[in-house]
């Protein structure tokens, strides 16, 4: 199977909404629900599970219902931070997802992912074992002056790539991961994403296709090009 585990775990504070942000409204419908959306109607997806903030489960049961989401067939509570979140969600997959099954881990608040980037890390992961949607550096960067204001040195873009998601991984090899990084103690102290546990093993992350365009929803400005983005959709359906 491909699995899409769609996580909905965080406070989203930076928005300053009195709700985490992937339960916000947008155009009468909660943000989560494009999500799923992306992943429900990709013909390659087989399952997937919802990994929600527990206090907004039964919420989040009466709009996958009323919409009549069929592949989501698994909610999960989330956990204290993006790497709980991803740990509970592959755990309890324990019993359904098989070795070689892919998963897909993707972040609610991001609904602007495309259907060729959910194929292409499915493509990616089964050759490679993982992959993480990326895109070259197209912007200018500079290292920060000591003291935080301005630059003194800049730095080549051309060496950097642009990290994203979908972030894929076949079951067993990102299950032994966690299973190996706690037996270790190597959740302590780092920051808390998959990536960085990744780089802290020494594992090497490949790449799959990504858009500067698939933006993570952070702030109330997001929302407004979100909704600019579901416009331009109708506007070209004619």
């Amino acid at each position: 199977m491909n699995i899409a585990i769609i996580l909905a775990g965080g406070a989203g504070t930076r928005v300053g909404a009195q709700k985490p942000k992937q339960f916000i409204e947008v155009l009468g419908k909660p943000l989560f629900c494009y999500t799923i959306e992306k992943f429900e109607f990709h013909p390659e997806i087989d399952f997937i599970e919802f990994v929600c903030v527990e206090s907004y489960i039964d919420f989040a049961k009466r709009k996958i219902e009323a919409y009549g989401y069929k592949k989501v067939r698994l909610i999960t509570p989330g956990g204290c931070d993006f790497q709980h979140s991803v740990m509970n969600g592959i755990y309890a997959l324990e019993g359904i997802a098989a070795d070689e099954d892919v998963l897909l881990i993707h972040w609610a608040a991001s609904p602007f992912v495309e259907m060729d980037e959910i194929s292409d890390a499915i493509r990616v992961c089964k050759e490679k074992g993982n992959c993480i949607a990326a895109f070259p550096a197209y912007l200018l960067y500079g290292k920060k002056a000591d003291d935080g204001d301005g630059s003194i040195e800049g730095i080549d873009r051309d060496t950097f790539m642009v990290m994203n998601a979908p972030q894929c991984f076949l079951f067993h090899y990102v299950r032994e991961m966690y299973d190996e990084a706690q037996e270790k103690g190597l959740l302590e102290g780092i920051d808390p994403h998959t990536t960085t546990l990744m780089y802290s093993m020494g594992r090497r992350i490949f790449f799959s296709k990504g858009r500067q365009s698939s933006i993570k929803i952070t702030t109330e400005e997001d929302f407004d090009t979100f909704l600019g983005y579901l416009l331009a959709k109708e506007y070209h359906k004619g």
